[in-house]
C-alpha cells in the first residue's frame, strides 16, 4: 500500500484476532485506528457508528442490523451506540465463539472501557493506538508530533491542528460533558499547554479562567480519557524519603502542544522558553507509545523529593529493571547532567538491592556528531533521542 506506515501494534492486533472473539481498539481521533484496521482486516465488513442514519438504524433495530452484517466486522466509533455491546456479547455467547469476528473502535476511552468491562469482560482484547512514534516514522519529531495527517502534509499542518482542536471540542467534549462556554475551554487548553511538563496545580489553572477547581478536574478527566494528555505520577516506592506526590501533566502529542503555544517552526521551538518541557514531554510520549503499542500497560513515573533531587523519568521493565532518564533539549552533554541520575540510582540500589538500574541522559542530536552512545559518568550513558527511541 503506497505511503503506508507499519504500526507497532500490528503484531499484537494479529495475535488478539487469533485469541479473542472481539477486539476493542481505543485511542485519540485521527491516530490511525480505522486505517490500520481496514488494512489489517481487508475482508471485514465496515460500519461507521457516527453516520446519523447508521446510528438511527442501530438504535431502532440492533438485532436486525447486526443480522445484516457479515462477520468479521469492524464497528467504528461505537461509543455513539453503547447499547450495542450487550448485543455483540450475546452473539459471542450464544453463537460461534470464533476468534476475531468483532472489531470495535472508539475515541473516548473511559466511557468505552466502562461498557467493555460491563459487557465484554473476558471476550475482548482491549488495545490502544496513539499517534505515530519515531520508531514508526522518521518524520516524527518534537515539533511535528506524531499525528499521521499533518506529517504527510507539513505545509497544511497548522491548519489541520486548528481544525482538529475545533472538531475535538465540538464532538468529544460535548458528548462527554456539558461545556457551557467553549471559548473558556479553549482558553483552558492554551493555559494547560503553558503548564506542559509541570506538576499539576489545579488552583493555578482555575483562577485565571474564572472557573472552579472541580471544573478543571472534570475537563482534565476529559482530556485524559480521550488520550490528549497524560498525568505522570511520582515514584515513591520504598525509598524512605520525603517525596513530592503531585503528578505532572503532559500533552501526548508534542505537535499539538506546539500548536497551542503558537510555535510554528522547529527554529521557533528551539528558542522557546518551554523547549525543554516540550522535549521532555516528547520523550514521555515515546515511552508510552512503545508500551501501549506492544500491548503492555503504561508504566512511567518521575521523581522529586523535598530536598530538590529530581529525575525526569523512571521506566520499570518486566525484567525487574528500572531505567532512569534525564531529558536535555541540548545537543551538548556534560558530566554534571548525570548527577541527579547517579544520586537516585544509589538510593534505588540501597532500597531495592535486587533491582538493576540503568541511567541515560537523552539529548538532541548534533548535526556534526555521530549517533553513538557516549559515557558521561560512571554507569551513565548519553544518547541522542532518535537512537534512544529505537531502543525502547
Amino acid at each position: 500500500m503506497p505511503g503506508y506506515v507499519r504500526r507497532e501494534l500490528e503484531n499484537v492486533l494479529a495475535s488478539a484476532a487469533r485469541s479473542f472473539p472481539a477486539i476493542v481498539l481505543t485511542g485519540p481521533r485521527r491516530s490511525g485506528k480505522t486505517f490500520l484496521l481496514r488494512k489489517m482486516f481487508p475482508d471485514a465488513s465496515y460500519v461507521l457508528a457516527e453516520d446519523p442514519d447508521v446510528v438511527a438504524r442501530l438504535r431502532a433495530d440492533p438485532q436486525g442490523f447486526l443480522d445484516s452484517i457479515k462477520t468479521p466486522a469492524i464497528l467504528d466509533e461505537v461509543q455513539n451506540v453503547p447499547e450495542l455491546f450487550a448485543y455483540v456479547r450475546a452473539r459471542i455467547d450464544t453463537k460461534s465463539r470464533k476468534h476475531g469476528q468483532w472489531i470495535l473502535t472508539g475515541s473516548q476511552e473511559a466511557p468505552l472501557m466502562r461498557n467493555v468491562s460491563e459487557s465484554m469482560a473476558g471476550r475482548a482484547a482491549v488495545l490502544q493506538l496513539l499517534p505515530l512514534s519515531s520508531r514508526e516514522s522518521p518524520k516524527v519529531s518534537p515539533f511535528r508530533g506524531g499525528y499521521p495527517e499533518p506529517l504527510s502534509r507539513p505545509s497544511a499542518a497548522q491548519l489541520w491542528m486548528s481544525a482538529y482542536v475545533q472538531t475535538y471540542l465540538e464532538r468529544d467534549v460535548r458528548q462527554i460533558i456539558n461545556v457551557r462556554d467553549l471559548s473558556v475551554f479553549r482558553r483552558f487548553l492554551g493555559l494547560l499547554a503553558t503548564r506542559h511538563g509541570q506538576m499539576l496545580n489545579k488552583t493555578d489553572i482555575a483562577a485565571p479562567l474564572g472557573v472552579s477547581v472541580p471544573t478543571v478536574t472534570q475537563w482534565l478527566s476529559v482530556l485524559e480519557m480521550t488520550s490528549v494528555v497524560a498525568l505522570v505520577a511520582p515514584y515513591y516506592e520504598n525509598l524512605g524519603k520525603r517525596l513530592v506526590k503531585t503528578p505532572k501533566v503532559y500533552f501526548l502529542d508534542s505537535g499539538l502542544v506546539c500548536h497551542l503555544l503558537g510555535i510554528e517552526s522547529d527554529k521557533e521551538l528551539k528558542r522557546h522558553a518551554l523547549s525543554g518541557s516540550i522535549f521532555e514531554g516528547f520523550l514521555a510520549s515515546e515511552v508510552i507509545k512503545a508500551q501501549l503499542h506492544r500491548g503492555r500497560r503504561r508504566e512511567l513515573y518521575y521523581f522529586r523529593d523535598e530536598q530538590g533531587l529530581e529525575v525526569d523519568f523512571l521506566v520499570p521493565s518486566r525484567a525487574g529493571q528500572i531505567e532512569l532518564i534525564e531529558a536535555k533539549a541540548s545537543a551538548t552533554v556534560q558530566p554534571r547532567m548525570a548527577q541527579p541520575l547517579i544520586k537516585l540510582g544509589q538510593a534505588l540500589r540501597k532500597a531495592q538491592p535486587h533491582t538493576q538500574v540503568t541511567m541515560t541522559v537523552v539529548h538532541q542530536p548534533a548535526r556534526s556528531s555521530s549517533t553513538a552512545s557516549e559515557t558521561i559518568a560512571k554507569g551513565v550513558r548519553a544518547l541522542p533521542w532518535p537512537r534512544w527511541a529505537k531502543q525502547l
